[in-house]
């Protein structure tokens, strides 16, 4: 298999980063794509970066093994707690969602609400970002506990669901923001319930849309882009198959068939060889 005709890799810790896979599917339609969902230890973001950069490196690592091209981190919480922290140990392209949407951000709005989970709101990732790109932009982030469970849960219908949005926008809208920023991949899935309680003015960023462009564009500096009918997607997950195809149908508009996958620990000083020698393969 050439290089070019390697799948791309993408995870998250659930359904979330299905927002993500549809717009692969609707930007980079020829290229093959493999998902993983860490659905065995979600939610991720009420975890400490400790075990948010263990995770991703156990994944990581999997994925490199399945010999993919590129890695595209659907997971907001993982890019803010640990692309920095693991990317040097991985000779495969990590892309993450939060400099995309960062930089779409500040090009539509100059108060900016991100809404996102704990961790990636309490890393402070987004604002840091966005004061990069313009040091003009005034950014408010809220962490959302109980969104990603009521969503992995399918309870985005949930009257109680309508009444935790509320909640949660309170603080931005009292802010007056001109943009909200989705800062976890789950979000988008709630996009109904949360365009009902926004003001029409305010500007709705995608880190789904943003990190995919910019997929693109690496594949296309890297002259990695497929020349191939794509392959059909592999699902893998940590925890139960069968709930992860019940929760994603709706989604993804067809049932996929989705394995079982066991990662195995993978100690910080073995981390890199392993993943030179993946490379060379």
């Amino acid at each position: 298999m050439t290089i070019n005709h390697r799948p791309i890799g993408v995870f998250d810790s659930g359904v979330g980063g299905l927002t993500v896979l549809s717009e692969l599917y609707r930007q980079l339609p020829q290229e093959s794509i493999i998902y993983f969902g860490d659905t065995a230890r979600l939610p991720y973001g009420t975890r400490s970066p400790e075990e948010i950069i263990q995770f991703v490196r156990e994944i990581i690592t999997w994925i490199e093994q399945q010999q993919v091209k590129m890695v595209v981190m659907a997971c907001n919480t993982s890019n803010a707690l640990a692309l920095e922290a693991i990317s040097d140990e991985f000779s495969t392209p990590i892309l993450g969602l939060i400099l995309p949407a960062a930089r779409a951000a500040v090009a539509v709005g100059k108060r900016v609400g991100v809404i996102a989970t704990p961790a990636t709101a309490a890393s402070q990732a987004y604002r840091q970002a966005m004061i990069e790109v313009d040091p003009t932009v005034q950014v408010w982030q809220v962490g959302c506990p109980e969104f990603v469970p009521l969503i992995e849960q399918n309870r985005i219908n949930d009257p109680y669901t309508y009444e935790v949005a509320r909640s949660y926008l309170q603080p931005l809208l009292q802010q007056n923001i001109d943009t909200l920023v989705y800062g976890c991949t789950h979000y988008p899935l709630l996009d109904s319930v949360i365009r009902q309680l926004l003001p029409k003015s305010v500007q709705v960023i995608n880190p789904a849309v943003h990190v995919v462009k910019a997929t693109g564009q690496e594949l296309d500096l890297l002259g990695l882009r497929n020349a191939y009918a794509p392959k059909p997607t592999r699902f893998g997950v940590s925890g139960s198959p069968q709930q992860f195809t019940t929760r994603s149908l709706c989604w993804l508009g067809y049932t996929p068939l989705v394995e079982q996958v066991y990662l195995s620990p993978v100690p910080v000083s073995n981390a890199r060889e392993c993943n030179k020698e993946n490379a060379t393969m």
